[in-house]
């Protein structure tokens, strides 16, 4: 049954992972013969849309303007209006089946919630991240997870700058959750969470979100005719450098082992210290790529040994480790968050203590004295674990059972 599907996410450009979610989730269902729909922000990355016109400002929040712009951008922090209208006009001339919510924060805000629920119509929400519990969304501060927030204790936010550097914007980010939990706006709103994985689901059951409001629904990845031909020698880590990511207790366990190459594909806050610090160590076989484009991505994963994602925060479901075992690699991951339910530890891969730069080292030897017909079978389960529970035909055929059950009709 063939249904109008309208998504709301604050990006419309390729952003980050919820965004190439978003894009590639619309283009399926738009081939199933769905109609589809998106509300957002403009930007000139943007991915062109028929909805265009409906799409809001965007605002730098990461730099000050001038006094009058920066008190617009921390009233839409908490309640943008504009999106308020949008939502309004897209639910009156479109007239969707289904509202399918992912990433509003600091950007469509809220305010988007209330036109929603007073047109009844359903509306579900997946959370590709912490938001719906933790004010910064990573549940990640100061270098190791948090969970200080817990009870409503927002004025944590403050406290540690959990956001931004100044003052007040985690000010307004503590008033914000406040304010939404306060009137339990998503949770009045949304009539099931997606939660791409367990570790997602039950942390927000531990936060007090309603059990019979979160549905599992695991993350898809396209998966290749082929596997990936290996032999190129080398690991590989994909991802942004970011504290959170944990680059750096990995790197200084391959610095120890010369002989086992490393590359490292993208950028962030992170790169230029761990390109120096790679560089004050002499680590030659450690290699920086920089930005990478998906299509130069996949070509690079096709000749390495192994995948690895060090992260040290809640991990909720890598996209990283879903390509990398859909092409048939092993993984070498921390053990934390969502990585555990991906990586089946010495059957596709290995798991590894977070920010323990002894146990990488000792893992790395341990890959590395591995015979090659073990690699592959690491690889072939991982593309196994794809293949049962991570398929894009499954997927779509699942949120279409749970659209139905919350009351959709096409």
């Amino acid at each position: 049954m063939n249904m109008k599907i309208l998504h709301v996410n604050k990006f419309f450009d390729f952003h980050g992972g919820a965004e190439v979610y978003l894009h590639r989730l619309m283009r399926a269902q738009e081939l199933a013969g769905n109609e589809v729909h998106v509300l957002s922000t403009r930007s000139e990355q943007n991915a062109a849309s028929i909805d265009a016109r409906y799409f809001v400002q965007r605002f730098s929040l990461d730099r000050k303007e001038g006094a009058a712009r920066d008190l617009q951008k921390a009233v839409n922090f908490i309640w943008n209006r504009d999106a308020r209208r949008s939502m309004e006009r897209m639910i009156r001339e479109i007239r969707p089946d289904v509202i399918h919510l992912h990433n509003l924060y600091h950007h469509l805000s809220s305010s988007v919630l209330s036109p929603i629920r007073a047109s009844g119509i359903p509306c579900v929400q997946t959370l590709h991240d912490y938001k719906l519990a933790c004010p910064n969304y990573r549940m990640f501060v100061e270098g190791k997870p948090c969970e200080r927030c817990h009870g409503g204790k927002y004025l944590n936010v403050v406290r540690h700058r959990c956001l931004f550097p100044s003052f007040l914007p985690n000010v307004l980010a503590a008033m914000e959750m406040g304010m939404t939990k306060g009137r339990q706006s998503y949770e009045r709103t949304v009539r099931m969470f997606l939660c791409p994985s367990h570790f997602m689901k039950n942390k927000m059951e531990e936060w007090g979100e309603p059990p019979s409001k979160m549905a599992y629904l695991p993350n898809p990845v396209d998966l290749p005719e082929t596997t990936a031909a290996r032999g190129g020698g080398y690991l590989l880590y994909v991802g942004r450098l970011w504290p959170e990511k944990g680059v750096e207790s990995f790197l200084r366990a391959a610095m120890q082992i010369p002989e086992m190459p490393v590359k490292i594909v993208g950028r962030g806050p992170e790169e230029e210290r761990l390109r120096s610090l790679v560089r004050e160590n002499g680590a030659s076989h450690i290699e920086f790529l920089g930005f990478q484009p998906p299509v130069e991505v996949a070509r690079i994963r096709q000749r390495a040994e192994a995948v690895v994602l060090p992260t040290v925060m809640y991990e909720n479901a890598s996209g990283t480790l879903l390509e990398a075992m859909a092409d048939g690699l092993p993984c070498l991951a921390t053990k934390i968050g969502g990585n555990t339910e991906l990586v089946d530890d010495e059957q596709s891969g290995f798991l590894v203590l977070p920010n323990a730069t002894d146990d990488w080292l000792r893992i790395l030897r341990r890959f590395q004295a591995l015979p090659i017909e073990i690699r592959r079978a690491m690889g072939e389960r991982g593309r196994e674990k794809i293949q049962s529970s991570h398929l894009w035909s499954d997927h779509l055929n699942r949120l279409q059972t749970i659209y139905r059950e919350v009351g959709a009709r096409g």
